[in-house]
This record gives structure tokens, C-alpha cells and sequence, in this order.
């Protein structure tokens, strides 16, 4: 595991608190407040990989420089926002 890695561990004073989190997270329970999906970074309904992907196309054209950070970052949250709507996940 990277967490058992010592040159790992020497450079990343963090990994301790993130493997902590990692074991904590309950994908039955993912967030603070109730929520209609399980998971913790993978939501079990049927629009997460059309929303992944819609997502991924605008963060690689902030990469590629043929959209800023932070148009990419709002295209993807309005996108993701109009898909839960639709959905019904949001009213």
C-alpha cells in the first residue's frame, strides 16, 4: 500500500489522516446529511457516469487551456446541477 511506503510517508506528512479518512468513510452514510445515494466517491444511481464524463470533457479543456478553471468549473457544476434536477435528486 502507498500508506506503508516509508519514502511515501516521509514526504507526505498528510497520509496518515488521509488513510484515517479513507477507513472511516461509510458509503452507506456518505455524507453529513441524508442523502438518496450510497457511496463515497462513486454515487450509486444511473446518471453518475454521464455526469463523470461531462465533468471529465470540461476539466480536460481547462487543461488543454481552451477554457479557463474557472469556466470549467462552473460549466461542470451547472451541468451536474441541471442533471441531478432532472433526475429528481434536487428539487
Amino acid at each position: 500500500s502507498l500508506y506503508q511506503n516509508p519514502d511515501y510517508l516521509k514526504v507526505a506528512p498528510f497520509a496518515k489522516l488521509t488513510l484515517a479518512s479513507i477507513d472511516a468513510a461509510d458509503p452507506n452514510n456518505p455524507t453529513v446529511k441524508q442523502v438518496p445515494y450510497v457511496g463515497v466517491q462513486y454515487a450509486a444511481i444511473p446518471e453518475f457516469q454521464g455526469i463523470g464524463t461531462t465533468v471529465g470533457q470540461q476539466f480536460s479543456a481547462a487543461l488543454s487551456g481552451s477554457s479557463t478553471v474557472d469556466a470549467a468549473l462552473a460549466a461542470a457544476q451547472s451541468a451536474t446541477e441541471r442533471e441531478m434536477k432532472r433526475a429528481g435528486y434536487i428539487k
